[in-house]
């Protein structure tokens, strides 16, 4: 049967949340791969050639498409069409983050591996891959948001005084991250004892918990599209 060209219809978002309503693993795999899996595959398709995410691992672009399909279907059950996102959107999203994550690790792995006048060379790099998928922009509202989360709950995340002032020490680098000058670990740690006379595991373990935090919520912003912490 011929595929319409508009592959994501609203026949698409109905099959979605009758899969996610279903219990009935196999009517829910008809129902993935009669009406979801083939505009899956087509949305990874314009979302790769869109934006130009040509460095991967995978053999071919449409293995590339099989991996990101096999991670949209792996997010599936999280759509909730009550919050008022469609279906269309809310994937196309995942599916970008998806990639831009791994389109630049494994840009960064060339880069380690090649000559820069090869890079130069390649027709297939953007030079501004950065700008074009404005992933800059969306880190720092993340990060603004992670330091606005952290500030109003920290003595709910950190109950003991000591640990609240190393906390507060270290989410003062975030908010001044534009202008601070701190290129290395051992300067960080002295900037924050500047700030409150405490030994380094004491700010370490501070640290670890704020950026588990931090990754915890990140990986959901960047899986789902939205930010929410504490959820």
């Amino acid at each position: 049967m011929a595929q319409s060209k508009n592959y994501f219809t609203q026949d698409t978002e109905d099959a979605i949340v009758l899969y996610n309503t279903s219990g009935d693993d196999s009517f829910r795999n008809k129902i993935y791969n009669a009406r979801i899996k083939y505009p899956f595959f087509k949305l990874t398709e314009n979302i790769i050639h869109t934006y130009k995410f040509y460095y991967t691992e995978e053999d071919s672009i449409e293995d590339l498409q099989h991996e990101v399909t096999t991670f949209l279907l792996s997010k599936l059950h999280l759509f909730n069409p009550a919050k008022g996102a469609k279906a269309y959107s809310y994937f196309g999203t995942i599916a970008k983050r998806y990639l831009i994550m791994t389109n630049t690790k494994n840009y960064k792995r060339r880069i380690d591996k090649t000559g820069v006048s090869e890079i130069e060379d390649s027709v297939d790099f953007s030079y501004d891959i950065v700008d074009q998928h404005e992933e800059p922009n969306n880190l720092s509202d993340f990060i603004d948001a992670f330091v606005d989360y952290a500030t109003d709950n920290i003595f709910e995340l950190f109950p003991r005084d000591e640990d609240a002032q190393i906390a507060d020490a270290i989410l003062e680098l975030f908010r001044k991250r534009m202008s601070l000058d701190i290129l290395n670990k051992k300067a960080l740690y002295i900037y924050i004892r500047e700030q409150i006379d405490v030994k380094t595991p004491k700010i370490t373990k501070v640290a670890n918990d704020l950026y588990r935090i931090f990754k915890e919520g990140y990986t959901a912003y960047l899986e789902e599209g939205y930010i929410a912490f504490g959820k």
